[in-house]
């Protein structure tokens, strides 16, 4: 199972012809796929048209649902702190997303290029 961030999300659902696009969609009709609550709320933010509409919600049911629960929370506030230490600005549903994959010990599909930085940080934080 893989989480996929919005980024990979809104190629699949745009159709776009994209590596992302196509990733998503071999974990989806694979079964692999995997989101969370924080994604989802992106994804209705940004939902466009009676199709894509009427396709999320029918796939809201069918998708893994990866629980955003304490640990992740404690998870993403150490990332957000180190993140900033760093360098690193990002959105918060970011470190959130890259805090629920590390606590799930998950992969996280993504086309957005810093989690590249931000996901390392999350790994060393449950060392």
């Amino acid at each position: 199972m893989k989480l996929i961030d919005t980024s990979s999300w809104v190629e699949y659902f745009r159709g776009r012809e994209s590596e992302p696009g196509d990733r998503v969609e071999v974990l989806v009709l694979s079964g692999e796929a995997a989101w969370c609550d924080m994604t989802l709320v992106e994804l209705w933010q940004g939902v466009r048209g009676a199709r894509e509409k009427r396709e999320l919600a029918a796939m809201e049911s069918e998708i893994e649902r990866v629980p955003v629960d304490e640990t992740v929370w404690r998870l993403a506030s150490k990332l957000a702190l180190r993140s900033r230490e760093k360098g690193i600005i990002v959105p918060i549903s970011d470190i959130v997303i890259a805090a629920c994959a590390t606590a799930h010990k998950l992969e996280l599909e993504h086309c957005d290029g810093h989690f590249d930085d931000i996901l390392p940080l999350a790994k060393s934080l449950l060392t």
